[in-house]
């Protein structure tokens, strides 16, 4: 297994064959005209992974797209192995006239990954709390009292935590975290701002920018840059 690699690096293997990287995966989506054509798909993808499907791969088939998720799971990150399988899956649709695209396929959004944050004080406090009541476990790697959970089946957004130093009276401490890809952003805060949205600070950005409703509650639209 390769030592960790910067964002920049795959993204920018990925990003040509129509997959995008977000919160340590690659994801793509597979227009397709029904169920049995996502079904077939997923076939597909799966014999291109061969023996490493099990360990790198994820798949969601919906009626008219297939979407296809790679990562390294028991690290949770993108190594060569992942790399390499991206190429090989994408070859490999390409074969029976199938694209991966990240794009707006069917006129649907575009592939993202969303998180849910909570502010607290004493992590370790509530940690556990939220591990029981969500059903979640440790992500892959991160086994600390401090850090984040996720979903063992991989349907709902993961959970992290964001230390706080006091109390903060009359604001939302649980906001979301949207992750899209670089080029996505800029149109995505466009049309959260004319939506009636309002920039609360850009300070971070390209790694986020936080933005709120017209009551103050707040969400961050998140990319890969500005992180490594």
């Amino acid at each position: 297994m390769s030592e960790q690699m910067k964002s920049a690096v795959i993204s920018a293997a990925v990003d040509d064959l129509g997959w995008r990287y977000m919160l340590g995966l690659v994801r793509t989506a597979v227009p397709v005209a029904s169920l049995a054509a996502a079904a077939g798909a997923a076939e597909r993808v799966t014999a291109a992974a061969g023996d490493d499907a099990d360990g790198h791969l994820w798949l969601d088939v919906r009626a008219d797209r297939l979407i296809v998720s790679v990562q390294t799971r028991t690290v949770a990150r993108i190594t060569d192995t992942d790399l390499d399988l991206v190429r090989r899956i994408t070859a490999a649709l390409a074969e029976h006239g199938l694209r991966t695209e990240p794009g707006r396929a069917s006129s649907a959004r575009p592939v993202q990954m969303l998180e849910i944050a909570i502010d607290a004080i004493d992590i370790a406090a509530i940690r556990p709390f939220w591990k029981a009541v969500l059903g979640y476990v440790d992500e892959p790697g991160h086994t600390g009292p401090t850090d984040p959970l996720v979903d063992p089946y991989d349907q709902a957004p993961a959970l992290w935590f964001q230390q706080m130093d006091a109390p903060r009276p009359q604001r939302n401490r649980i906001h979301f975290d949207m992750s899209v890809s670089p080029a996505e952003a800029p149109g995505r805060i466009e049309a959260a701002l004319a939506a009636g949205g309002t920039m609360v600070t850009d300070v971070a950005a390209p790694a986020f920018w936080v933005l709120a409703d017209a009551e103050g509650n707040e969400i961050c639209v998140c990319t890969w840059e500005g992180r490594d």
